[in-house]
């Protein structure tokens, strides 16, 4: 079998990326060929003798926007020639004007338009927020084309899925569901020092990863909650250039409280130095984070509108059904923080679901999807 694959990066450290990198990898185990149109590829990718790289690149000068459609463009140009030579084309999302047999989506982008325009936004100039509402509106409109012309479009999430079924009115027996993956041999429950990553040896300590830029992964509400739970220290991973947490932490008298890490690379090593992970945003397709913590052996704590949620149990973690609800978070951090033992418990019941969405696994239903229509 002959897949061809479109996507602007494959690589291990960007999300869509990864989840792309990982089914390549799939493909390639079980003997199929694989043609990938990107800009980017992996270079470990590139030694395998039955992958070959279509490379398509743009100007730095254009726009995101400019760019996604000029790559699509090109993509699609490629696709028609090579058509009589490929099985089965998997796209990402608006990759390309060609009808794809597969599309994986990662996000949809009506519903986290709407979702991310009913939050706080941190102050931009003008012509950027102008800018940023013309790139949603343009990329819902593209990918709602590509959606409505794949034969198969994979969910990533079952929050994806009801948002393709409710929100953009697509037949359901078009959609199917595979959850990402994780890396459960890097991602594993155990002990880290915490004095070398800068972080109070002898406190209960929660972790949040994201970006903290904006107000999306919800870190205000996870601030504010903190404060109304004075035996919890809390380390944040996460860009703090332009970030308005600290103020805000300064603001709450958490400050003290509050670790901010900056960008970590390390993440593996600090979920293993932590003892509960939070994480209520407000928009998540698929979280890969949230796999990882899980991964880690670190009970969870999350909200419905966090994509990968349904992946959790009562022995697993907590999900809000209110990502703003400070009081309701407050009160679950402080029900947690009451038995130390039960927490581990659910860190071990997080780990045993994570073993069930490893990278491999994932990639196998991937190819198991391309086999099945290649078969028809």
């Amino acid at each position: 079998m002959h897949i061809a694959l479109a996507l602007h990066r494959i690589r291990k450290n960007d999300g869509h990326g990864r989840v792309n990198y990982e089914v390549i990898r799939g493909a390639l185990r079980h003997g199929h060929k694989v043609t990938v149109l990107a800009a980017e590829v992996a270079p470990e990718l590139l030694e395998h003798p039955n992958i070959s790289w279509v490379r398509l690149t743009w100007s730095k000068r254009y726009t995101t926007l400019i760019g996604n459609v000029w790559f699509a463009v090109k993509s699609t140009s490629v696709l028609k020639k090579q058509r009589s030579h490929i099985d089965v084309v998997k796209l990402n999302g608006f990759t390309s004007f060609y009808p794809a047999d597969v599309n994986a989506v990662h996000m949809v982008h009506e519903t986290a338009s709407r979702s991310l325009g009913a939050m706080p936004n941190v102050p931009q100039p003008l012509f950027k927020s102008l800018y940023r509402k013309l790139y949603m509106k343009s990329s819902a409109a593209l990918e709602r084309r590509a959606f409505q012309q794949a034969k198969v479009l994979v969910a990533v999430s079952e929050k994806v899925k009801e948002e393709l079924l409710t929100h953009l009115k697509l037949p359901p027996e078009k959609v199917r569901t595979i959850v990402n993956g994780v890396d459960t041999l890097e991602f594993c429950p155990g002990h880290q020092a915490r004095t070398a990553l800068g972080l109070p040896e002898n406190e209960v300590l929660g972790l949040f990863v994201g970006d903290i830029r904006t107000y999306g992964k919800n870190l205000d509400t996870v601030l504010k909650a903190l404060a109304l739970v004075p035996e919890l220290h809390l380390a944040v991973a996460g860009d703090t250039k332009g970030s308005p947490f600290p103020a805000l932490a300064q603001q709450l008298g958490v400050a003290d409280r509050v670790h901010f890490l900056g960008f970590r690379r390390d993440i593996p090593q600090l979920m293993r130095a932590c003892d509960l992970f939070v994480f209520p945003s407000r928009y998540e397709a698929c979280s890969l984070v949230l796999l990882e913590a899980m991964a880690s052996g670190l009970p969870i704590v999350t909200a419905q509108t966090a994509g990968g949620c349904e992946l959790m149990t009562p022995e697993s973690g907590m999900v809000l059904p209110d990502p703003n609800d400070v009081q309701a978070l407050a009160q679950t951090l402080c029900n947690l923080l009451v038995d130390r033992e039960r927490l581990r418990a659910m860190g071990r019941a997080a780990r045993a679901i994570a073993e069930q969405h490893t990278w491999e696994l994932m990639a196998d239903r991937y190819v198991a999807l391309f086999e099945e229509l290649c078969a028809q």
